[in-house]
Order: C-alpha cells, then structure tokens, then sequence
C-alpha cells in the first residue's frame, strides 16, 4: 500500500476543513534556575544563615484575576513588596506569563496562563542551634523542634525551615513527613514521618485527639494555684498577621493550667531590713504607673494542657488570663493591647487599631513583647532586633532587615510531651533552660505528678457549673479535685 502525503488545509472530502489557527501547546512550568545542593548555610553570631539567591514561583491564573491587568494583580495580590517593584520586575522580564515576557504591564491575563515571578531572595535567619532527636525508628523521627524556625517552606522562609534543614542533613531525595504543627516561635515534640503511611496513622491519631500533649509556658507575674480551666472562644482576626483574639463568637477553646513555680524579681539592693530598694527615678516611676502589667512582678512556670487545638489558643488564652507569655511579641505587646494587655477582654471593638499597630511592628518599630523589659533583658537585647535598616540589596533593590535579637527567635512556650491515650507510646523532653531556676533560686527542675494537669482533664465533664450575678462560672463539685482548687472561667 502506498503512502502518499496529505494537505492538513485541504477539503477533507466532506466539506471540513481543517482549522487554520495552529496548536499551541501548553508552556512548560517554569522552574527555578538553580536548586542549590548543598543549601547556601551558613552559621554566624549564633544564627543559621542563607546565602541570597534566585528563585521563581508559578502559580496558574485565578479565577478572580481573569481580565484584569498583570500588574494589578500583583499590586492588589502579593503586597509584601510595594507597586514600583511589580512594574520594574515585570518591564525586566522578571514575571513571564506562559514563559513568555508580555510587552507591557497593562497586558491581561485568562484562564490557564502560568505566572512566572523569579526574584532574588532573602531569607531570614534562624537559631543555630541544631534539631533535636528525641526518638526514632524505621517509620518516623521524634524530633524537639527548636524556637524560631518555621516547620514548613513559606512566607520568607525557604530553606531555614525544620524539613530543608532536616533534608540538608540526610539526602536531597529524602522527603521528611511532619504530623503535627507548632508555631514558629514555639519549640518541643514534633513527628516527622518517614514514609507516607506512618505519616498518615500518627497524623490521624493526633487529629482524631486520641494524644495527650502537654505545653510549658513561662508568664508574666504570679500565676494562681490550682488547676485552672480557660473555656474563651477563640476567633482568627487577621490571617494576614496571624492575630487571634478571645471571642464569644469565636471557636470552641478549652484549656487546662497549672502552675508549676513562681520566682519573685530578682532583687538588685538591699537595705539591710530584706526589703527591695525602689532605685527607679520619678520618671521611670511615672512610666510604670500607666502600665498595668508592671504590677505583676517576677514569673511563673506554668503547665499548659490543651483540650482543644485552636490557632495561638494557649498564647490567647492565657493572655485572657492576665498572665500572657512574657515574651510574646503580640499577646504581650503594650503598644499593640496597650497597659492592660487585653486582660479579661472578650468584647471590646477595637480590632481594627489592633491590627493597624500590629503591621507596623518589625517596620519602622521593633517587634517586641513590652512586658519583657525587666531586669532579665539587657540593654542589648532591647536595640538588637530585627527591622528595616534603611539599605538596599545592590542586586534587587530589596530592603534588608537586621539580624533579629535573641529575644526574638522563640517565645517561651514549649511543647514538652505528647502522649498516647493508649499508652502506646510517649514521649517528652526536659524542661527548657528558660523555665530553670534562675541563679540564687530554688525550684523545680523537672515535672511531677503533683503539678501535672493531665489527671484532671477526663474529669472535666462531670463538673456541675452553677453561673453566679456575674456570670463567672463556679464550680460546686468535682471529683478527685480538692475544693477551692479548681478556677473554670468560661465565656458569660
């Protein structure tokens, strides 16, 4: 049989023709210039620190982009970096659409197109301090995740994350599993699944609230005896800023506390009669005046038991409380809450000016926790932070921040045990160096079973709650808790 060539244009003997408009394929992703193994580390004045470099993200068209200009998009949708730098990167060819550079940057983008923005990036540092190995067997890795390093790729952290340090420190092949999240500032227990399988049975049993966990937290002032019980709905204010807020309307939140030490401010002079000796001048007097935390001095220890397992819940609630970390640099913001920190406020209105100070801090401010200004904090400490320093990179024009203090890369709050309800397993770490005696002090140096919060959490529900003149919760009886010992506080 002989073949014989055909005109793809030509009548197809039935009247068709076929389209004349030639098939353009879909455009390849566009991919990062370079993957840089090892990772660009490396490790200065205590910091685990990254080597500018070049990255591109891809993402498809969203629906509500579709017929709107490139660089509204990118003014109206990514405003971590201001209009003029949008409109130069895409008038460089720094931002493609399908891979291909648009002549200007009033071009419109449809359904399907791939935007491409490859930019010159800057990692934050984090804690040199290495990643901890609690346990580990053939299908995960118990690990105490250290303060101040996010566990997963995201925002401005790439790889100064636990899974590209983890990932650094293994293969480039290896794909680390997290099963559990903590915060950034937060550190202790996380599981990092080896495989997807064991990941997916210990994700599913930490979601399913079959494990106990335990937090230990160190606040500001002396923080009541007892077993307290925190019941405050929780609300998300600003996804943006990662703001949470105790709300009525907010989601259900139960936490359990106990204290586990409480250490007076150290005294700086005697005056032979074991009084303190107030050394402030009159201006530092007034100052401390208008600020109500002031009042609370010295620190507790206190043991965190969360019920539930809302955004910030034990940051919030005990911020609620009136004891908030006292390192916190949102719940325990005076120039974000202002001098009573938010203490017992569950219905004020002002959001709005909460969030409109809390985006300026790490700006032109520093992003500190106010209260943490006592005798523990050093002159030092209080200026090195990390802020806008006015420079710009000689490669990208991007506005450098400052290395940030010590005080900033965690906060005092420490997941110290996770536990099966089975008693399959359990796992936890020793008390951090933070929730130690201070020097001359006695205390504690590890948890009993006297200061544990756990044994009281099952009992929880046969509470029998009457609601006094005020709308505080009383509790009348409860099993296994010696009277006068239990403090609930619920929403009324």
């Amino acid at each position: 049989m002989a073949l014989t060539a055909v005109d793809p244009q030509a009548d197809q003997g039935d009247g068709r023709q076929k389209d004349k408009q030639a098939f353009i394929a879909s455009p390849d992703v566009i991919t990062t210039p370079c993957d840089p193994w090892p990772r660009p580390y490396y490790l200065e004045d205590g910091l685990r620190k990254v080597h500018p470099y070049h990255y591109t993200y891809n993402t498809y068209c969203k629906e509500r982009w579709r017929g709107r200009e490139l660089l509204d998009v990118f003014a109206t949708e990514f405003r971590d970096r201001p209009q003029a730098y949008y409109k130069d990167a895409i008038e460089r060819g720094n931002v493609v659409v399908n891979g291909v550079r648009v002549p200007t940057v009033k071009a419109t983008v449809k359904n399907g197109d791939i935007i491409s923005h490859t930019l010159h990036r800057h990692e934050p540092p984090v804690t040199a301090q290495p990643i901890g190995i609690v346990h580990e067997d053939d299908g995960m890795i118990v690990i105490n995740k250290p303060a101040g390093v996010p566990v997963h790729p995201a925002g401005r952290y790439n790889f100064n994350s636990i899974i590209e340090i983890m990932r650094a420190e293994r293969s480039h092949a290896w794909n680390p599993l997290p099963c559990n999240r903590l915060d950034r500032l937060t550190s202790g227990v996380m599981f990092i699944g080896k495989n997807a399988r064991a990941a997916e049975r210990l994700s599913m049993q930490i979601q399913g609230r079959s494990v106990k966990k335990e937090y230990v937290a160190r606040v500001i002032g002396d923080f009541p005896e007892g077993d307290i019980v925190c019941e405050q709905p929780v609300m998300q204010i600003s996804p943006k800023l990662g703001l949470n807020r105790a709300r009525a309307s907010g989601k259900e939140a139960r936490t359990v506390f106990k204290r586990l030490a409480y250490y007076p401010p150290a005294q700086k002079f005697e005056d032979g009669k074991g009084k303190q000796e107030d050394n402030r001048s009159e201006k530092e007097k007034i100052r401390d005046s208008k600020m109500e935390w002031k009042g609370k001095e010295g620190h507790s220890i206190v043991r965190c038991r969360p019920v539930t397992g809302r955004t910030h819940q034990l940051r919030v609630h005990l911020q609620f409380l009136g004891h908030p970390i006292s390192n916190d640099p949102i719940y325990c913001n005076q120039r974000v809450f202002g001098p009573s920190l938010a203490a017992g406020d569950a219905l004020s209105d002002n959001d709005e000016d909460i969030i409109s100070r809390l985006s300026r801090m790490g700006k032109s401010e520093v992003a500190e926790a106010m209260a943490y200004h006592d005798e523990m904090m050093d002159e030092y400490n209080k200026t090195k932070a990390e802020k806008m320093t006015g420079h710009l990179c000689d490669i990208c024009d991007t506005p450098l921040y400052s290395d940030p203090g010590a005080h900033e890369l965690g906060i005092y709050l420490h997941a110290r045990r996770y536990a099966c309800e089975e008693g399959n397993w359990d796992y936890e770490t020793p008390l951090p160096d933070w929730a130690l005696p201070p020097p001359g002090l006695a205390g504690p140096t590890e948890v009993t079973k006297e200061t544990d919060p756990l044994h009281i959490v099952k009992g929880l529900e046969t509470l029998e709650v009457s609601k006094d003149a005020g709308g505080k919760g009383k509790v009348l009886e409860q099993s296994g808790v010696e009277a006068g010992k239990l403090l609930w506080t619920h929403p009324g």
